[in-house]
């Protein structure tokens, strides 16, 4: 096993179709016009040394190591600023070039730390092979005159180290900062000599801007910014190709490890989502997966309140299908079901739904994804004709104006962020549509056009309102509409759309958005060149979720922005495998790749391939479970890897429903709020024990490679098909594959997917089939999965959740960058340094009209119940609104969230809770709810 190295080629691929012919130290070398001639040396094998240059960042020319002859030019050029000529000569290495490189080496040498046999960088320090490349062997200049030698170390970041002794002043540091991840935190400071790296004046790495991505660690060529891991533990001897289980983003790492210890995780240069880039939580936060807190044995007992027992695993298979097969016998079939869980691998979750559907007997299957994308999956379906985004992530280079609605990529997607931010400083139009000021609407080198600030819950009359200017003004696109989409459902939505109640004056009152600044942004999208549309979970956790993506689905249809780069409609996924999980048959009403269960012809092929009958009847999506088990009705409950006594709304009528069961079984990497109503536990595996596949924002399928054994003794697969075979359906795979095998041979959109071409080509997106071989891409070129697209008639419904006298605020929720979904796996490492607990955002005024100062402990309560958190005044979020995070279960914020739900998925409605806050303790009158104890 190998670290798996990448070549530096040293400045950035060209992309010009044009070639130009050169020759370099004897050889003719052929490269695209405008490659720098150092690219170009390197692609023919010819090595140039270098320290400021990496192909990640645009070229710089500070080191002069990289100096060249040129046949009729004066002097020696850098070759990384050079672009190659057609007929140029170049020499690489002459004794002129070597004197100077060596006599640049001595100035680097001269005023950096000798100790290379103790420092943390040896073997992986750029500085020391360079030193080797260029033949330095004595260095002239002593080292009593001034240097940087005794310059203070700053650890104040909890993952790596910032030295200044060590510094080369190159600005690789710097400019990964400002080119990839787009945050502008470090600068140089002062000049010649003088001249050092800094997160601003007087501050430490920890208190400034840093969003700890971990670019400037990556770029660093020496040892100045160094990962503590690497430093506790020494250098990485082997590394294993995985991807990331945090968000939906993506990304490729190389696991770098010393036996089964994770060194450090170092984003991998060809991942297709990524590019090389990370955030805090991939690059560092993962040291969750060896924290104390793991359970890694299965524990069961007779009721909840009892203590845990330590069991085998064959003991906790048989003790959990005993429970299910009693309740099956006393109740039927329909008296359990289960949860899978977007933390898996779409193996993982496959083998769930299979239990569920072929041993427990039931289509009582639901996912997390009820609870915040299910609206995608039905509003894209409806008029598109499948459940999925439409573009890659790359796709946004090429947009002109984005339409960013209903999500912070900033912190809830920070590496598609940075691709964003990127297209954005480069030109690109942005509007965002949120009640909260989020950080792209102003931030270094980006400011949104417009900012639409509309009230919480009047998504789909701002929708409709922009669709209202496009229509009206002239501004659709008709000839697109007329090739692609279906006329009848056209006519109908447009005879709906241009009627003047959904004109941006008339819905002003209801959305909050003035009307000129509606009509200017809906006329942007329309008319600034290729429109693309970006939305969360802002988007469907209301009550109208459903409507608002069929809203946004209109508006692209409208304007043609549909089939190419730079176009779209786009779902930002909030875990590692909504989409996959979704895709793997986890909705009770749909088998894998989104085929009705009640298509005879469908279950006939899962019939055929799994040998047991399938139920033709939908069964229950996850809110109807709980409301059946409080009932009675529902009985017993399989719940993969997810929280959901946490994440779900309304907590105590969820746990209501847990406490009725008679089986609950929980299968996790630690003892979550939901195990405290559970019967059975079942440990899980990590990431970095899993193998199988994950399924990201962009259809793109990631191979997941385990880097350590489970260290419960079972991969999660493996433990469904005990449980299915305890339960009288013998269930058994021999490897992941195989579970992949059957996905392909069932799943239309998978039918091209295997483990062999996922290691070949490293990722492809889905539809992968005959026709696409490689992946797809962009949806929707030539025309829509359905055919023809279909406009919806997205009628506003106002949500039913009012404000009152009592309760006069509107709560909104959402996600933090160093904090991940309900916190299990980011509260276990050093991220806690950033987000110790969750804060209630709050206006300035309203915490004036309510006596709360900043820091102050306040109550949050609504119809539902109450918590308590520690106020931070802010204008980011207008008067009348208050916003909060989710991620500690101290505060318990769905506690307060109400039973409202989208219309036709059941999703809730998080973002739309009325709410009144009031200092800890005290009152605000007669009618104020009662404040829950602590």
């Amino acid at each position: 096993m190998t670290l798996l190295p990448e070549t530096d080629h040293g400045t950035p691929q060209a992309t010009s179709e044009q070639t130009v012919s050169l020759t370099i130290d004897g050889r003719t070398v052929t490269v695209p016009e405008g490659t720098s001639v150092m690219r170009a040396a390197s692609e023919a094998g010819i090595s140039i040394p270098k320290l400021c240059a990496t192909e990640s960042l645009k070229a710089f020319g500070s080191c002069r190591l990289c100096l060249v002859e040129i046949e009729g030019r004066k002097g020696t050029p850098s070759s990384c600023t050079t672009p190659v000529a057609a007929g140029m000569t170049v020499a690489t290495q002459t004794p002129r070039l070597a004197a100077l490189r060596r006599g640049v080496m001595e100035l680097y040498i001269s005023d950096h730390p000798l100790d290379c046999l103790t420092c943390a960088a040896n073997g992986d320090c750029e500085l020391q092979d360079m030193a080797g490349a260029v033949g330095l062997r004595e260095v002239r200049y002593g080292y009593e005159g001034a240097n940087h030698l005794s310059a203070e170390k700053d650890t104040s970041n909890p993952y790596f180290t910032f030295d200044p002794a060590k510094c080369i002043v190159c600005s690789r540091c710097v400019r990964a900062c400002a080119e990839t991840q787009g945050t502008f935190a470090l600068t140089i400071d002062g000049r010649g000599f003088a001249a050092a790296v800094t997160a601003g004046q007087g501050q430490d790495v920890l208190d400034s801007e840093c969003v700890s991505c971990g670019a400037c660690v990556q770029a660093c060529p020496t040892a100045t910014l160094m990962e503590k891991s690497v430093i506790d533990h020494g250098q990485p001897t082997h590394a294993v190709l995985t991807t990331c289980a945090y968000c939906g983003v993506g990304c490729s790492f190389k696991a770098e490890m010393q036996g089964e210890t994770v060194v450090r995780m170092v984003p991998h240069t060809d991942g297709g989502a990524n590019e090389g880039h990370s955030c805090v939580k991939g690059r560092f936060a993962w040291g969750y997966a060896t924290h104390p807190d793991r359970v890694t044995t299965p524990m069961i007992r007779a009721r909840i309140t009892d203590a845990w027992r330590p069991v085998s695993w064959d003991e906790a298979i048989a003790f959990a299908a005993a429970r299910f097969k009693a309740i099956r016998a006393e109740y039927g079939a329909d008296a359990i079901g289960g949860i899978t869980s977007s933390r898996c691998t779409n193996e993982e979750v496959f083998v769930v739904q299979k239990m569920i559907r072929a041993a427990f007997g039931t289509n009582n299957v639901d996912t997390c994804a009820r609870v915040c994308h299910a609206p995608t999956g039905y509003g894209l379906k409806q008029t598109f004709g499948t459940s999925a985004g439409t573009q890659d992530f790359r796709s946004v280079e090429a947009a002109d104006v984005i339409l960013l609605i209903g999500a912070n990529p900033t912190d809830g997607h920070p590496v598609f962020a940075s691709r964003m931010k990127r297209r954005l400083r480069a030109g690109a139009k942005l509007i965002v549509a949120d009640p909260r000021r989020i950080d792209l609407v102003r931030s270094p080198h980006v400011e949104a056009t417009h900012h639409l600030a509309l009230r919480p819950g009047t998504n789909v009359a701002l929708i409709n309102a922009l669709a209202h200017v496009v229509m009206t003004e002239g501004l659709a696109d008709r000839a697109f509409i007329a090739d692609r989409c279906d006329p009848s459902s056209f006519a109908e939505w447009a005879a709906f759309i241009t009627d003047p109640r959904h004109a941006p004056e008339a819905l002003e009152p209801i959305t909050g958005v003035p009307a000129a600044d509606v009509r200017a942004a809906a006329r942007l999208y329309a008319t600034g060149g290729n429109g693309a549309i970006y939305y969360g979970l802002g988007i469907t956790e209301h009550s109208q979720g459903s409507t608002a993506v069929m809203g946004l689905a209109n508006l692209a249809m409208a304007t043609g922005n549909i089939g190419r780069p730079g176009v779209g409609v786009n779902p930002l996924r909030g875990q590692n495998n909504v989409q996959g999980s979704c895709d793997m048959g986890s909705f009770p009403h749909e088998l894998s790749g989104y085929r009705p269960v009640s298509d005879e012809a469908v279950r006939a092929q899962f019939q055929a391939v799994w040998g047991v009958a399938v139920g033709a009847e939908p069964g229950l999506r996850l809110p109807n479970m709980l409301d059946a088990a409080v009932d009675g009705r529902f009985r017993g409950m399989f719940i993969q890897g997810e929280d959901i006594a946490q994440s779900d709304p309304n907590t105590r009528h969820v746990r209501a429903a847990l406490e009725a069961m008679d089986c609950v079984v929980i299968q996790d990497l630690f003892l979550n709020e939901t195990a405290a109503f559970a019967h059975v536990f079942l440990p899980g595996t990590s990431f970095l024990e899993k193998d199988g596949t994950f399924t990201n924002a962009e259809r793109r399928i990631n191979r997941v490679r385990p880097v350590m054994r489970p260290k419960t003794g079972k991969h999660e697969w493996q433990v469904a098909c005990d449980l299915a075979t305890a339960l009288g359906y013998p269930m058994h795979y021999d490897h992941p594959s195989g579970i992949m095998d059957e996905i392909a041979a069932l799943t239309p959109t998978f039918a091209g997917v295997s483990f062999e071409k996922l290691d070949r080509l490293g990722s492809v997106q889905w539809p992968c089939t005959d026709a696409a071989p490689a992946g797809t891409p962009i949806m929707h070129r030539d025309h829509f999965v359905r055919g023809e697209g279909r406009f919806m008639v997205t009628a506003f419904v106002p949500t039913e959740e009012r404000t009152s006298r009592a309760f006069p605020l509107i709560l909104t929720t959402g996600r933090i960058l160093t904090q991940y979904n309900v916190g299990a796996q980011t509260r276990r490492t050093a991220n806690v340094a950033w987000h110790a607990e969750d804060v209630l955002e709050i206006h300035p005024h309203d915490a004036e009209q309510r006596g709360i100062r900043d820091g102050d402990r306040v109550s949050l309560a609504s119809r539902m119940g109450a918590t308590s958190l520690t106020a931070r005044l802010t204008d980011r979020v207008p008067q009348g609104v208050v916003y909060t995070t989710f991620h500690h279960p101290e505060t318990a914020a769905n506690v307060v969230t109400t039973e409202h739900s989208d219309w036709a998925t059941n999703c809730p409605e998080y973002k739309v809770t009325a709410v009144q806050v009031t200092r800890a303790n005290l009152r605000t009158g007669d009618d104020a709810p009662p404040v829950a104890a602590e």
